[in-house]
């Protein structure tokens, strides 16, 4: 059983699954926030991969890839920064990436690095399932989840196909367009989860949007996890240490999954 998969069998509990991008605004300030992360509650930590075209991610996470990039942040860097994390925290840890940084390495070196650093899963947003075989084969060989997304077009077809292909847990993308903080849940998503579990038993985590502990709350009621990225990138931009607004928020977070 992989830390991933352990995270859901804790009877009652709904995963708070926090975003961060690699060496923004420092690498300094990623290895401080994430072990704080997992004091706070949260039960797995996604690493973005700072990318030059990160199509799936709205205007936040866009610009905190530019400027980690601008720092000389590499493929390599996030690597270097995970495995200093796994030193401290034994939370599960989830590199979000696009496929083009992960074949320019090599895909199985690439898998490797990532065992050694004790990263555990793989999320790459513009993977298809039907395109994934020779990555999903790196990954299983290296004890890598591979986890894909599923948005609310996506039909029955497709929705059996990432259930059949994806370990640790499915991404639901609560919405269409990319990623960002928004006012209000989505219409139609508790339909759309209801879709989902009619082909599946296996962990769903919703992100894109979501950016309150209210909204935190509502989709706990829906799925085993809520994964929140754009509001806390802000956060940490606007933080400072020893990041009371960060801590704050997410064990806000915490209690509202909890209550």
């Amino acid at each position: 059983m992989s830390r991933i998969d352990r995270v859901f069998t804790q009877p009652g509990r709904k995963a708070l699954v926090a975003y961060v991008t690699v060496g923004y605004p420092t690498v300094e300030s990623t290895l401080a926030i994430v072990p704080l992360l997992a004091e706070c509650g949260c039960d797995i930590v996604e690493l973005g991969v700072p990318f030059s075209d990160p199509l799936a991610d709205g205007a936040t996470i866009q610009e905190a890839s530019f400027k980690a990039l601008q720092a000389g942040v590499t493929p390599q860097t996030c690597l270097e920064v995970a495995a200093h994390i796994r030193e401290k925290t034994g939370l599960p840890l989830v590199f979000m990436t696009y496929y083009n940084p992960v074949l320019h390495y090599g895909l199985e070196a690439f898998c490797q690095a990532c065992s050694r650093a004790g990263v555990d899963g793989l999320i790459v947003p513009d993977l298809p399932p039907d395109e994934s075989t020779e990555l999903d084969g790196a990954a299983k060989k290296n004890g890598i989840d591979l986890i894909f997304l599923l948005t609310p077009t996506s039909t029955t077809e497709r929705i059996r196909l990432v259930v059949e292909k994806s370990r640790g847990f499915i991404y639901v993308v609560s919405l269409l367009g990319v990623t960002g903080a928004r006012d209000s849940l989505p219409v139609g998503l508790g339909n759309f989860i209801g879709r989902i579990r009619k082909e599946t038993g296996k962990p769903l985590c919703v992100g894109f949007g979501i950016s309150t502990p209210d909204q935190a709350h509502q989709v706990g009621q829906l799925a085993d996890g809520v994964i929140v990225g754009s509001r806390l990138v802000q956060l940490i931009r606007d933080d400072k240490p020893p990041y009371g607004r960060v801590t704050s928020f997410v064990q806000e977070l915490r209690v509202a999954l909890d209550r």
